[in-house]
């Protein structure tokens, strides 16, 4: 039999298109000639439990070899194999795919959409590394004659009579010269672990030495031989493809440590299972992330149906959830011809909530159910919790019930009990409960210290998206306001009805004022003198709540957020009328002296602030020398 003709396809100069533009990257050709020759071996089986093929199938297995010298590689399967006029069909059509036949005719056996058999297109991405590709095959159909196939990256090809003896398929790429990296082992091997790590039909590559048992020696130990075995690269029952029940936490772990062999151990794992409305299993791990929020992003491994796909799954996991780690296994994922880009689809939404829905119900269970474990986890897990409640309404109406706040004593808080805590002592008076923060309790201790001395609380907000979580919390619980602890001094901060006055008559207000001024002589200082009690400190500096707060959002928010992170630095110094200090001060009648006690008690307040620094430092230490030696 010799047959020669012309591949039917719709297009002109259909491989350069294929080459340049429908694959984004050349090594996915062994992606999809492998999950090509794994369809087939699979539909083998499937026949055969349909009683439609009554032979052999034990011991199948998927083949790639390299040969260097011939500048070959070859991927052989025990599949089903092909005749000739099934070559002629499914591979002389360009994107026709092999399943849509197969899939009507045993659409109503059970499970028969398990079967992906797409040759076509993917089977083409081969001309992406070859110049000539070969197929001898022989078809499972009893009597059939074997048939092969070679086409030169044109679109002419010729079928001769093959020389195959057992069934199944076998392709031979001849590589061209620009892809000669190909022909190396080690890239071949590494394609095969990204790709085809967990295909459901073992993988040989080449063969591999084993040590087994041989008996024991004279003295009575154990000997040992060395053994050459097949190199089987994948695990073809990966965890997600089994039941839950069937699975220990070892099992999940030892998981883990085969995807991440380098990462800490994870805190907990969500096993997704569903089938309806789509289909889609995985596993998702909680990692230790150490309030990162971008270096370990794009470890979620995409697959269809056990074969790799991709590890950008923005449209597939929420934002929120990118941080996690796992894999996600779905045939209904829509992809494009090369199944390297997601393409917009109802399920892409569907499963994108159901992930959403799936960590809610979690983290909810696993704060009923242990809540001193969760708060041990929180510093992990509350980056991923506010991250959610931040960029995903339904997230947040799930999760408001299990955050937790956390205070500087390292106390623990859901949004409910932290409001009981604080509404009586901390209610301003125009009705605000008022929550106090610190983002730096050593920096700011004084003024925790001083809120604290109030009977006040002051909660740890000192993630990377606390600002962020701060403004959603004034949006959505009513009249509650964030104030950072250091924004004002302690009695301005939660303004009662009940006022201290100063002691200083106005003349005296003014007088200090201007002292203060000409010492400190900054513009960016606006100083005022206020009444306050007489142990508070003499002076303390601070930045306005709503101006620090826009500044530091800039530093992450971009936009219109810039404007503000344009705007110089403004101050307040608040200068304590009733501290004896200013007492001191005012019955000085050497200005010198007066000026020299003002810088010095605001250079004091900056020093609390971590913001004494430079020449104005030393010159801070030298001024306290002198006042030590003077006394």
């Amino acid at each position: 039999m010799q047959e020669k003709g012309n591949i039917s396809i719709h297009t002109e100069n259909i491989f350069p298109i294929i080459k340049k533009f429908l694959y984004s990257d050349n090594e996915i050709f062994l992606r999809e000639l492998v999950s090509n020759a794994v369809d087939a071996t699979q539909k083998l089986k499937r026949l055969s439990s349909l009683g439609e093929f009554n032979g052999d199938t034990d011991g199948l297995q998927v083949e790639i070899k390299v040969d260097a010298d011939r500048k070959t590689i070859t991927i052989s399967d025990q599949g089903i194999g092909m005749t000739a006029e099934e070559i002629k069909k499914y591979i002389n059509q360009v994107a026709f795919s092999g399943a849509t036949e197969f899939m009507e005719k045993f659409k109503e056996a059970k499970d028969a959409k398990e079967i992906i058999g797409k040759f076509g297109l993917g089977f083409y991405s081969a001309f992406m590394v070859a110049d000539k590709v070969e197929i001898n095959t022989l078809s499972y159909q009893q009597g059939a004659q074997p048939a092969r196939w070679i086409c030169d990256g044109s679109t002419e090809f010729e079928i001769t009579d093959g020389d195959r003896a057992t069934r199944g398929t076998e392709i031979t790429l001849y590589i061209n010269e620009e892809s000669e990296e190909f022909l190396e082992e080690s890239k071949l091997r590494g394609i095969l672990n990204k790709y085809c790590q967990f295909l459901p039909v073992p993988i040989k590559f080449g063969t591999r030495t084993e040590r087994e048992p041989d008996g024991e020696d004279e003295e009575g130990k154990p000997k040992f031989k060395e053994v050459t075995v097949d190199d089987i690269i994948n695990n073809t029952a990966p965890i997600w493809t089994k039941a839950p029940g069937e699975l220990s936490d070892e099992d999940y772990l030892n998981f883990y440590r085969e995807l991440y062999p380098f990462s800490e151990e994870p805190l907990f794992w969500i096993h997704l299972n569903v089938d309806y409305p789509f289909n889609l299993t995985g596993v998702l791990y909680f990692p230790k992330i150490k309030n990162e929020l971008e270096l370990q992003r794009n470890k979620i491994k995409l697959f269809s149906r056990q074969v790799f796909i991709t590890d950008e799954v923005k449209d597939i996991v929420p934002e929120f959830l990118m941080l996690l780690h796992g894999v996600i296994d779905s045939p209904d994922i829509p992809l494009n011809v090369s199944r390297s880009f997601l393409q917009a689809d109802g399920n892409v939404k569907k499963i994108n909530n159901y992930v959403t829905r799936k960590v809610a119900d979690k983290l909810s269970e696993l704060f009923k159910t242990d809540r001193k474990s969760f708060e041990e986890k929180w510093a992990d897990i509350g980056l991923f919790v506010k991250y959610g409640m931040i960029s995903e309404e339904k997230f947040y109406d799930k999760a408001k019930d299990f955050v937790l706040l956390e205070n500087v004593n390292k106390e623990f808080f859901t949004l409910e009990e932290y409001h009981n805590k604080t509404k009586d002592l901390q209610t301003d008076k125009e009705g605000n409960v008022v929550y106090l923060y610190s983002n730096d309790p050593a920096r700011q201790h004084s003024f925790i210290q001083g809120a604290e001395k109030r009977g006040y609380d002051v909660l740890l907000m000192n993630s990377p998206l606390d600002n962020h979580f701060i403004g959603q919390m004034e949006s959505k619980l009513e009249k509650v306001r964030m104030k950072r602890v250091d924004a004002d001094v302690v009695d301005k901060l939660i303004e009662k009805e009940e006022k201290i006055e100063s002691i200083l008559s106005e003349d005296q207000s003014k007088m200090v004022k201007d002292l203060f001024d000409k010492a400190i002589n900054k513009p960016m200082m606006d100083v005022e003198v206020t009444g306050l009690s007489p142990d508070e400190l003499p002076v303390t500096v601070t930045m306005d709540e709503f101006m620090r707060r826009m500044k530091e959002m800039a530093k992450t928010g971009g936009g219109m957020m810039n404007f503000y992170g344009s705007m110089p630095d403004k101050y307040k110094v608040s200068v304590n009328g009733n501290h004896k200090l200013i007492q001191l001060m005012l019955n000085s009648k050497d200005e010198a002296t007066q000026q020299q006690l003002a810088r010095q008690a605001f250079d004091l307040a900056l020093l609390s602030q971590g913001m004494l620094t430079g020449a104005d430092l030393t010159e801070f230490v030298n001024r306290s020398v002198a006042l030590i030696g003077q006394n």
